[in-house]
């Protein structure tokens, strides 16, 4: 942002309209040469809120410039960390980025939903993955015992007739693309990370909307050292609830189907970690659906911070 400010101070014609918007108080050689920290100006018939000339030009450029689209948007609003709440690269899949931790701020207002859905991550194509925070109904993964999400399984049919087509407005259908979701099948208790997300990616679904994975339940805890394997999830669930935001204290289920059981598909747990509880699966347990998404990278981060109290905005 300071290297943009930079040349943005030396461009004349943004100089000169400068000069005119605070009329007269600093002449566009000081709003040029001099130190802000050295110049004031009569803001009251400008509209900006700054008293500073270096105010003035960041209000400005914030104002006139044109938004970035899709996940540009994001990595141009979000500093990329390696520890604590934040936006991490992905460590297993290139060119993608994750949100990590208890609580980062990954909020977006999407369907009219103020803070309703949170941002999984920037995939490489820049199109935006997001979640629906709250659950949508209690329903059965696959009423027919499989857990192929191709077949199509009762909640792929749901999810993308009667949800789609009644519950998300006109705006919303048009910011959503059809994706690759990954539907492979993993093993139970697996201990290498590596291994579970090249299982996963091994088999895809082309659509509009599915499910988180387990996988993605597990990277977007910043404890990798504890809560960074099923297995290490499996035996610290209590210590990983207040580094992985996902949880929710539900049950919930994942897109992805256990590699050694046709009728079973991971789910989350209140506790915190990830598994199965019900020895008829898919097909009678009832437990919160939600949902998630691609957004176009063409969807425009018109504004916000991503705090729930201040979630981006798209258009």
């Amino acid at each position: 942002m300071k290297e943009k400010l930079k040349k943005i101070r030396k461009n004349n014609l943004f100089c000169f309209t400068l000069g005119l918007i605070i009329a007269g108080t600093v002449s566009v050689t000081a709003a040029t040469f001099f130190p802000s920290n050295n110049v004031t100006y009569d803001n009251t018939e400008s509209g900006l809120n700054s008293t500073d000339v270096q105010g003035a030009i960041d209000e400005l450029y914030n104002a006139c410039k044109v938004p970035e689209a899709g996940g540009n948007g994001i990595l141009e609003k979000v500093d990329i960390v390696t520890s604590g709440d934040g936006l991490y690269e992905d460590e297993y899949e290139d060119g993608r980025f994750i949100f990590k931790g208890g609580n980062p701020n990954n909020y977006v207002t999407f369907n009219n939903e103020q803070a309703g859905w949170r941002i999984i991550s920037v995939e490489s194509d820049k199109t935006i993955k997001i979640m629906r925070i709250a659950n949508i109904g209690d329903m059965a993964w696959d009423t027919s015992g499989s857990n192929n999400w191709k077949r199509p399984a009762t909640l792929n049919t749901y999810l993308n007739e009667d949800y789609l087509v009644n519950f998300l407005n006109n705006t919303a259908k048009s910011q959503i693309v059809d994706s690759n979701f990954s539907i492979g099948a993993v093993e139970w208790d697996n201990n290498n990370m590596n291994t579970q997300v090249s299982d996963e990616n091994s088999n895809k679904w082309y659509g509009k909307i599915a499910l988180p994975t387990a996988s993605e339940y597990i990277r977007t805890n910043s404890n990798k050292s504890r809560c960074g394997t099923f297995s290490l999830i499996g035996d610290n669930y209590s210590s990983c609830l207040s580094t992985g935001w996902m949880d929710n204290n539900d049950y919930w289920w994942t897109l992805t189907p256990f590699s050694d059981y046709f009728f079973r598909t991971f789910l989350v747990l209140p506790r915190g970690d990830v598994g199965d509880y019900d020895l008829d699966g898919v097909r009678t347990t009832s437990i919160a659906v939600r949902p998630a998404i691609y957004l176009s990278s063409e969807v425009q981060i018109i504004g916000g911070d991503g705090k729930q109290s201040n979630p981006y905005r798209i258009e």
